[in-house]
């Protein structure tokens, strides 16, 4: 995706993405269309001028990046300064360019922004996923102890009487679990 406020730059990134094989999803002139935009495409990457009017490419990526509708962003600019990068860095800009864009600088940014935004969101899913197999190991685990509490049984057996019940009634461990640690509550 790209966002500039100047249709002339668009076009110019648009033509250098799509001689490349690159497919653009959508374009902006300002950062509430960008947000708007990626909330509705989810792009793999977006191309984000800074300065635009209404709402600036800095403020609109730091919500596409809180929002998790992208997996990177660019930003362009026709300013070298280091606020604006520091600015960038501090909610994960992917890459940062000044502007007039060659193609031999962006094609290869875009490159290996599509690459780290991959791995990036690779490793969001991979952390969701492990923090929901964490809390559902908690639930056992306080399921395990309240009935090794009331049953006196130990925990090997708190734990199959768990997953029998699982099996028996079709429904996932941690179900059971979490019905059992609702009990006397």
């Amino acid at each position: 995706m790209i966002v500039d406020d100047e249709p002339i730059t668009r076009l110019d990134i648009r033509d250098m993405l799509e001689n490349s094989g690159y497919q653009v999803v959508g374009e902006a002139s300002d950062g509430f269309e960008a947000i708007r935009v990626c909330q509705e495409k989810r792009p793999d990457l977006v191309i984000m001028d800074i300065k635009m009017p209404v709402l600036d490419g800095l403020t609109a990526s730091k919500k596409i990046v809180a929002e998790g509708t992208a997996s990177g962003i660019i930003l362009l600019t026709a300013y070298s300064d280091k606020q604006y990068v520091m600015k960038a860095k501090s909610f994960g800009a992917l890459g940062y360019l000044i502007k007039p864009l060659h193609e031999q600088s962006l094609l290869p940014m875009v490159e290996l922004s599509l690459v780290k935004g991959k791995e990036l969101k690779d490793m969001t899913k991979e952390l969701e996923k492990l923090t929901k197999k964490l809390e559902e190991r908690k639930v056992i685990e306080k399921a395990k102890g309240k009935l090794m509490q009331i049953d006196h049984i130990t925990e090997e057996e708190a734990y199959k009487k768990i997953r029998n019940i699982s099996m028996e009634k079709r429904v996932p461990m941690v179900e059971v679990a979490e019905l059992m640690v609702m009990l006397d509550e």
